[in-house]
């Protein structure tokens, strides 16, 4: 089902096909978050990657439950965005050589990850709301705060140590 076909006929059906495209994002997440973990280079960013893997198992739990109190299926639909997402992430980071540049562009690989899951979420409470299934917002949001708490804990990382370390490379 593509994002403009014709089995997305109402407000209802564009709410579960954006439910489904947000746990195919997660579960790929799940699947980039080892190896992004692998090639960080400092200790906190790595706690921080691992940290965010655990979370995303428990969003993942949430997005099943959420689809249980819709009586819905937990389905998987094909998320071109975050696909693009993460691969262009791997691309990026395969092209870098010194491991402060490194951790820096992961970072903000994570980051765009973050962003376009804060814009789903968001999007996905707004819409359970207006269709009056508030049952599924407090998963939502618990989802969404986690997701704005890691973006905040990556901007900090780049802030104190990732920016200017991968700075000081281009000096040398």
């Amino acid at each position: 089902m593509g994002l403009f076909s014709k089995d997305i006929e109402t407000l209802h059906d564009l709410f579960i096909h954006t439910l489904q495209d947000i746990y195919y994002a997660e579960n790929q997440i799940t699947k980039a978050l080892p190896k992004m973990i692998d090639k960080a280079t400092d200790d906190s960013l790595r706690a921080g990657f691992e940290q965010h893997l655990e979370e995303t198992r428990g969003q993942i739990a949430r997005l099943e439950r959420a689809f249980e109190l819709l009586d819905q299926k937990a389905k998987a639909v094909d998320c071109p965005a975050i696909d693009g997402i993460i691969k262009e992430a791997n691309e990026v980071a395969g092209d870098i050589e010194d491991k402060s540049v490194l951790d820096a562009a992961l970072i903000a690989s994570a980051q765009a990850v973050e962003h376009y899951e804060i814009t789903r979420y968001g999007t996905l409470i707004a819409w359970a709301r207006e269709l009056g299934r508030d049952e599924v917002v407090p998963l939502l949001e618990a989802t969404l705060e986690e997701e704005r708490s890691t973006d905040e804990k990556l901007s900090d990382l780049a802030e104190t140590f990732a920016n200017a370390r991968a700075d000081c490379v281009a000096a040398i």
